[in-house]
C-alpha cells in the first residue's frame, strides 16, 4: 500500500547532545527514516519549524518530556495546534500512567520510556508517520488509566471523529457483538477476558477487532475506541454492563 512507503522526516528535540547523537546513530541505518534536524529545547524547536525549508519539514517530532524551559507537554500542544500534520513521539526517563495520560491529552501519538530499543523506536516513528496512533499499547491495557482517558473524551462538548468531522451518534456500521467487543476494549480487557465474558473464542475476538478496524478504516484499537466514543456508539467503562454469552 502507498502508506507503507511514507518516509518519516524526523526532528529530534532533547536537551542532551549525547542523546541526540545517539538517536541519530541508532536510526541512521533504519529504512524510511530521515532525520531533518535537532534542537535542544521547545522554544528553539518552534523557531526551527517556523523557518525550515518546506522540503525538510518533519512529519514526526521526537520530544523529551522533561525539556528545560517549555516542557515537552507544552511543546507537544503547540506543535499539534500549529502543525496538525506533524505527529509527536514523546520520550521520558520513566514510563508511567500519569505521564502517558498527560502525553495523550497534549496530543502525542506515542509515549515511551528512553530505554526503548532502537528497532522498536524506529518502528513507532514509521508508524506515526503513516498516521497511526500507537500510544494505545500502554494505555488501554490498564483499566484505571483507560477509564480516565475515555471519560475525558466522553466529556467533549461535540461528537467528533478523529479527522475533525462532526458526526451524528445515531448510525453505526458495527454489529451488536462488535460494539460489545469495543466496549470491553475500552474497559481495558484483554482478548482472553473479552472471550471469557462473551462466551466466544479468542480467535473470534480477534476476528471482530479486525472487522471493526476494517469497517472504520482505522489502524488500531485506540483509534476505534475513541472514534466510537465520540460518536456515542459505546459507553464509558464504568457504564458497561455484563454482556450475554451468546455468539
Amino acid at each position: 500500500m502507498a502508506n507503507s512507503t511514507v518516509v518519516a522526516k524526523l526532528l529530534i528535540v532533547d536537551d542532551h547532545p549525547l542523546f541526540r547523537q545517539g538517536v541519530r546513530w541508532a536510526l541512521s541505518y533504519e529504512p524510511a527514516i530521515q532525520i531533518v534536524g535537532e534542537t535542544a529545547n521547545g522554544e528553539e524547536a518552534l523557531r526551527w519549524l517556523a523557518q525550515v525549508d518546506p522540503s525538510l519539514e518533519p512529519n514526526v517530532v521526537l520530544v523529551d518530556l522533561n525539556l528545560p524551559g517549555m516542557s515537552g507537554l507544552e511543546l507537544t500542544r503547540q506543535i499539534r495546534r500549529q502543525y496538525a500534520s506533524i505527529a509527536v513521539v514523546m520520550l521520558s526517563m520513566h514510563e508511567n500512567d500519569e505521564a502517558a495520560f498527560n502525553a495523550l491529552r497534549a496530543g502525542a501519538a506515542a509515549y515511551r520510556s528512553k530505554d526503548i530499543k532502537p528497532a522498536a523506536l524506529a518502528d513507532i516513528i514509521r508508524r506515526v508517520a503513516r498516521g497511526e496512533y500507537v500510544i494505545n499499547d500502554v494505555l488501554l491495557e490498564e483499566p484505571r488509566i483507560a477509564g480516565r482517558i475515555l471519560s475525558q473524551f466522553r466529556s467533549l462538548p461535540e461528537v467528533q471523529t478523529l479527522s475533525g468531522e462532526l458526526g451524528m451518534p445515531i448510525f453505526t456500521p458495527l454489529s451488536e457483538r462488535e460494539i460489545e467487543v469495543l466496549e470491553r476494549i475500552a474497559a481495558g480487557s484483554s482478548n482472553k477476558e473479552i472471550a471469557d465474558a462473551l462466551g466466544i473464542s479468542t480467535q473470534t475476538v480477534k476476528n471482530h477487532i479486525s472487522s471493526i478496524l476494517r469497517k472504520l478504516s482505522l489502524n488500531d484499537r485506540t483509534q476505534a475506541v475513541i472514534f466510537a466514543l465520540r460518536r456515542g456508539w459505546i459507553e464509558t467503562p464504568q457504564e458497561i454492563q455484563p454482556g450475554s454469552a451468546e455468539e
